[in-house]
């Protein structure tokens, strides 16, 4: 059963940073590209960030490039994502998910908060 687990979400203060996590179990991790994506009240699921399987290639929405980092430890079997100079348009509920997923934005996810 594919178990794909968020963390480290939070409330932050624009220009602020956080790390989320991904811990994934019950497939093969270190084959998949993966992604994550965010979904912000009465907005829909956006793909933010992808790795491919090795870690080796990553491509980020626009509105994130530059500030968000996304990357892989397969040994683990968990994804984060380095989020840098924050604002609150960020604001959203984050997801990790397998990369160029048309239903990405479920499960509980975790949230962000950008705000002063």
């Amino acid at each position: 059963q594919v178990r794909l687990v968020e963390s480290g979400g939070g409330l932050v203060q624009p220009g602020g940073s956080l790390r989320l996590s991904c811990e994934a179990s019950g497939f093969l991790f270190s084959i998949n590209d993966m992604g994550w994506y965010r979904q912000a009240p009465g907005k829909e699921c956006e793909a933010v960030a992808t790795i491919n399987s090795l870690g080796r290639s990553t491509s980020y929405a626009d509105s994130v490039s530059g500030r968000f980092t996304i990357s892989r430890n397969n040994v683990k079997n968990t994804l984060y994502l380095q989020m840098n100079s924050l604002k609150p348009e960020d604001t959203a509920v984050y997801y990790c998910n397998f990369a160029r997923r048309s239903s990405a934005c479920t499960r509980q996810g975790t949230q962000v908060t950008v705000s002063s």
